[in-house]
């Protein structure tokens, strides 16, 4: 992963925080994208000299691209782009505010529409790379007070699977992750214990970059190993 460059979105907190800590680990350069500005700037306090931070709202496309850009103008271009930001919204259709669909189709399925678009140039200039969308198990399992959110997910397999075939001959590769129930902060400790950790999906993200380059696992649904019994 030496001099290779990533850009993570969501990437100051849960699966985006150990995401970017596996890259460095591995040896690239991470630029981590979120929201909150004091998120941001403490999330490139920690991860240290090869990390940078960007303040980035993924339902605006300028700053999406301005988050690519900040990755080029740091590192000299970008390898790897984790779509990972994502809000969830759970209300029954008619009870749903337009404000809560469109946060949750805006960041989880616009935002990796923009910033796929503004870094695929980018891949292509170094000769390829990776594209890996984290998506969820509700990406092909629909649930009640759950249309929004899964119409996002179930949004994101539909364009994963559409761009892995457009760009595929330009050696860029594209995966999405489909984990079910993870520990994100705000879960209990004896609730938490039985779910996958964020540094789980962090080592699929390694595995997965370590594939060869003549193979493309373009799909990985991830379950906890052993969830509470019925």
């Amino acid at each position: 992963m030496k001099e290779k460059v990533a850009v993570v979105t969501g990437g100051t907190k849960g699966i985006g925080r150990a995401i970017a800590e596996a890259l460095l680990e591995g040896g690239a350069s991470v630029v981590v994208g979120a929201r909150t500005e004091g998120d941001v700037r403490e999330a490139e306090r920690a991860l240290g000299e090869r990390a940078r931070g960007v303040v980035c709202d993924v339902r605006d496309a300028g700053q999406c691209s301005a988050l690519i850009g900040a990755a080029v103008e740091a590192f000299g271009g970008v390898d790897i782009l984790v779509n990972n930001a994502g809000v969830g919204r759970f209300d029954p259709v008619a009870d749903l505010s337009i404000a809560d669909w469109d946060a949750v189709i805006e960041t989880n399925l616009n935002g990796v529409f923009y910033c796929s678009r503004a870094a695929i140039p980018h891949l292509k200039d170094r000769g390829g790379g990776w594209i890996i969308n984290i998506g969820s198990l509700a990406g092909k399992n629909a649930f009640p007070n759950g249309a929004a959110y899964n119409a996002s997910k179930f949004g994101l397999i539909g364009f994963s699977e559409a761009l892995m075939q457009e760009v595929r001959h330009d050696g860029i590769r594209v995966s999405y992750i489909m984990p079910g129930s993870v520990a994100t902060p705000g879960f209990s400790s004896g609730e938490a214990e039985w779910k996958i950790q964020p540094e789980d999906i962090g080592r699929i993200v390694m595995d997965l970059l370590a594939t060869p380059e003549r193979t493309l696992p373009s799909r990985i649904e991830v379950r906890p190993s052993r969830p509470p019994k019925k």
